[in-house]
């Protein structure tokens, strides 16, 4: 069962500081799970990334999970991939991940929460929950009504991203949401260690609360 706070990596919001440096410190305020989003890294760079990166991750045991890349997931031994509804169809991504990957699905429509019931992934990212500059190719916000809507309906695990912070976290895990994934919370915060103790701190109370 997916669940905790979940980083998803932006380079160009890190404010020159290392990657490898953001995500670490985010690891050890209690990211359970990272994804490396890359979308204007050449093939090789991605690869060299993940590797240093899942090198970091190892010893705290927290999965990492390429966005989009089955090829460079498959390259550095990644334990999974997230893939969008334009990306490899999940039947052929299932099939040379293998059967222990963490394979995500991201859903921007009604159509596609239903679509996913049918598919045995390991959870469903609800994109974008909020307004988010960070993503701007998608079809509109679900928003806590809709992410709720989903809850009640799928039977996968929900990762909520999109325009998540410390302020509205809370309220977030109330409406459904398993997991918290954040990107410029953590990756454009002073001090990203503390920001993200912070937001996992409410999703661990919020759990509870449910």
């Amino acid at each position: 069962m997916m669940r905790g706070l979940y980083l998803v990596t932006d380079r160009g919001l890190c404010a020159k500081r290392p990657l490898e440096d953001v995500v670490i410190q985010a690891v050890k305020g209690g990211a359970a799970y990272v994804q490396l989003r890359e979308k204007d890294t050449a093939t090789r760079s991605f690869v060299d990334e993940a590797r240093k990166i899942k090198n970091l991750l190892d010893p705290y045991k927290v999965p990492l999970i390429i966005n989009d890349r089955i090829d460079v997931a498959l390259a550095c031994g990644a334990e999974g991939v997230h893939i969008g509804q334009e990306d490899m169809p999940y039947f052929i991504a299932r099939k040379l991940m293998g059967q222990k990957a963490i394979i995500g699905l991201s859903v921007e429509t009604w159509e596609d929460v239903v679509t996913s019931q049918q598919l045995d992934v390991d959870y469903i990212g609800v994109s974008p929950l909020f307004a988010t500059p960070t993503k701007t190719d998608t079809k509109g916000e679900w928003g806590l009504e809709g992410l709720a809507r989903i809850k009640a309906f799928s039977r996968h695990p929900l990762v909520a991203i999109g325009g998540i912070n410390e302020s509205n976290t809370r309220d977030v895990v109330r409406a459904g949401a398993d997991c918290v994934a954040v990107v410029s919370a953590i990756c454009s915060a002073a001090n990203p260690g503390e920001a993200a103790a912070a937001i996992n701190g409410i999703i661990n109370s919020a759990l509870m609360e449910r």
